[in-house]
């Protein structure tokens, strides 16, 4: 079975419904859409026009207009874990888990640090329980498909301006340190895997028109666990795709 999925930070979901993301999703015409960064609960959300027949998943944060994420999947889950009824690790509408009989996927929104790094503490316990999370999936037989809004450039050629954003989160040591261990722990970034030089980014700053001059980051990512590695066909990065500061990424794989 060959997949398409396409995960997108929408930076608000109604927001990117009125610049096309129906029209996208009906071009594209993936089998799974996760999305991050909704800021929208199920009911606030125009749903009549989604192309397709879409089993649709949410973690809607409580906190009104925050956070929250949502998974599109034209094959049926064999069971939905939403993140913060089920564990004790996300009350921000940050998870959302689909098992397939073929793998596990995590739909995940993972915290900023913040300028200030103000939740840089909190962004690191999430990544090291996470983490722990993945492993114990994996040692048990599943096999694992984690994408999302990871907030963090790992390398240098993963964004703009590498030596300018060393203190600042997103690009801090720590938090590189901990995209080292995620790999080293047999996580691969499916885009690296099949592109080693290439550069291309997937958010920009709303400043200073980043993007138009594309002075951007790499913050957004397919991992496979180690045995799927071989399975990966594509796996891309879809900048010209407008309808947020961030833009959709995908990955291609046999399952």
């Amino acid at each position: 079975m060959s997949l398409r999925l396409i995960s997108w930070n929408l930076a608000g979901m109604r927001a990117a419904i009125r610049k096309g993301l129906w029209d996208f999703v009906k071009k594209d015409n993936a089998d799974i859409y996760c999305f991050q960064e909704v800021k929208a609960l199920p009911e606030q959300v125009p749903l009549l026009e989604v192309p397709g027949t879409y089993h649709r998943f949410w973690n809607p944060a409580t906190r009104a207009g925050y956070s929250g994420v949502a998974t599109f999947t034209k094959l049926e889950p064999k069971s939905v874990i939403v993140g913060n009824r089920d564990n004790d690790w996300d009350d921000e509408g940050r998870v959302i888990i689909t098992k397939f009989d073929e793998f596990t996927l995590l739909n995940v929104y993972f915290p900023n640090g913040k300028r200030d790094l103000g939740r840089l503490d909190f962004k690191m316990e999430f990544y090291d329980y996470f983490l722990k999370y993945i492993n114990e999936l994996r040692s048990r037989g599943e096999k694992v498909i984690f994408c999302g809004d990871v907030n963090t450039a790992h390398t240098e050629i993963d964004l703009a301006r590498p030596k300018e954003n060393v203190k600042v989160s997103g690009f801090l040591p720590i938090e590189r340190a901990w995209m080292d261990k995620l790999t080293q722990q047999g996580w691969i970034d499916s885009y690296r895997h099949l592109h080693r030089d290439k550069v291309e980014y997937s958010w920009w700053s709303q400043r200073s028109g980043a993007r138009q001059r594309n002075v951007g980051w790499r913050i957004d990512y397919f991992f496979v666990d180690q045995t799927l590695a071989g399975n990966i066909k594509k796996a891309f990065i879809l900048g010209d795709v407008h309808g947020s500061d961030h833009c959709p990424v995908g990955l291609e794989i046999d399952l």
